[in-house]
C-alpha cells in the first residue's frame, strides 16, 4: 500500500494551494481518506477527512476555505485549500483506512503517506 502526497508550495497569505493523495495497493473506494499537519514542534493535528460514500469532514480552522474531495477513477483525493493563512504552514500527511469511526485521531489510520510542506508566507 502506498500513499502519495503531493501539491505542497510556498505561497503568500491568502494564496491557494491543492494537495493531491494518490493511493495504489488498496481498493480505494472503500476507505476513508484523512488529511493530518504537523507544524515544528507541533502535535500531529486533523485537518479533513472524507469517507467512501463522500461524507466529508473538516477541522474548524480550516471551515470555508478548505475543500476534501475524491476521484474514485484516479484513486485520488484533493485537498484544495483556499485563503492560506500563515498558520496553515506544515508538513500536510494523508491517511487511510477502511473502518475509521473517528476520523480526527490519527490512530485510526493504518496507512500513511510521506509529507508534502505547505509554507505560507509573505
Amino acid at each position: 500500500v502506498q500513499l502519495q502526497a503531493s501539491g505542497g508550495g510556498l505561497v503568500p497569505p491568502g494564496g491557494s494551494l491543492r494537495l493531491s493523495c494518490e493511493a495504489s495497493g488498496i481498493t480505494f473506494h472503500y476507505y476513508t481518506i484523512g488529511w493530518f499537519r504537523q507544524a515544528p514542534g507541533k502535535e500531529r493535528e486533523w485537518v479533513s477527512s472524507i469517507t467512501s460514500t463522500d461524507s466529508s469532514s473538516y477541522e474548524d480552522s480550516v471551515k470555508g476555505r478548505f475543500v476534501i474531495s475524491r476521484d474514485n477513477a484516479k484513486n485520488t483525493v484533493y485537498l484544495q485549500m483556499n485563503g492560506l493563512k500563515p498558520e496553515d504552514t506544515a508538513a500536510y500527511y494523508c491517511a487511510a483506512d477502511i473502518v475509521v469511526l473517528r476520523p480526527q485521531e490519527p490512530h485510526e489510520y493504518g496507512y500513511w503517506g510521506q509529507g508534502t510542506q505547505v509554507t505560507v508566507s509573505s
